[in-house]
C-alpha cells in the first residue's frame, strides 16, 4: 500500500475580524480535522488587556505563541490534521510557529472590509480600536514561508473551500482497526 503523504496542520492567520474563526471552523467540519481557536489559549492577562484597548506586547505575546506552537508540534509529530487561529502578524511571530507540515493561510482585506465586520461582530474581547494597531504590526508573509494568501471578499464557506482546493486537502480517515 502507498505511504499518502501527511496532511498539514494549517494556522489560518490574520488580523482581528478577517474571519479566522469562521473560515478554520469550516475548513476542520468539512475535513473532520482537530480544531483549535487561538484567542482561547490566551492568558486571562492578555485579555483583559485587550478588553481594556490596549495592544499587546511581544512580551505578552510570548507565551501565547508557545502554546500555540506547542498544540501544533503534538499536532504534526504525531501526524495528524489540524486548523489553529492566530493572528500571527510578524514573522517572527511565525518563525515560533512554522515547522514541516506547518502551513500558513492569510486572510487578507481592506482596512475599510475588516473595519465593516468588526463593527457587526459581538461577544469578542477584542475592540474595534485595536484594529490599527494590527495593520501597523502586520508584517505579510514572504517566499521563504510555506503560505497561501487569500482575499476576504467571499463568503466563508468559499474561502474555506478555495483553501481545500488550494491544498489538494482530504478529509480525516479513522485509524485502521486494530482487530
Amino acid at each position: 500500500m502507498a505511504k499518502t503523504a501527511q496532511q498539514p496542520v494549517l494556522v489560518i492567520m490574520g488580523v482581528s475580524g478577517s474571519g479566522k474563526s469562521t473560515v478554520a471552523g469550516v475548513v476542520a467540519g468539512r475535513l473532520g480535522w482537530d480544531l483549535a481557536e487561538g484567542d482561547d489559549l490566551h492568558p486571562e492577562r492578555n485579555v483583559a488587556k485587550m478588553q481594556a484597548g490596549e495592544p499587546l506586547t511581544d512580551e505578552d505575546r510570548w507565551p501565547w505563541l508557545e502554546t500555540i506552537a506547542d498544540w501544533i508540534r503534538q499536532h504534526t509529530e504525531s501526524g495528524t490534521p489540524g486548523v489553529i487561529t492566530c493572528s500571527a502578524l510578524k514573522k517572527r511571530y511565525r518563525d515560533i510557529l512554522r515547522g514541516e507540515n506547518v502551513v500558513f493561510v492569510f486572510l487578507q482585506g481592506s482596512k475599510d472590509n475588516i473595519s465593516g465586520r468588526l463593527a457587526s461582530r459581538h461577544g469578542h474581547f477584542m475592540p474595534p480600536a485595536l484594529l490599527e494597531s494590527q495593520f501597523e504590526a502586520l508584517e505579510e508573509p514572504t517566499e521563504d514561508e510555506n503560505y497561501i494568501s487569500l482575499c476576504v471578499s467571499a463568503t466563508p464557506a468559499e474561502e474555506a473551500q478555495e483553501i481545500i482546493e488550494r491544498l489538494n486537502l482530504a478529509a480525516a480517515t479513522a485509524a485502521p482497526d486494530q482487530n
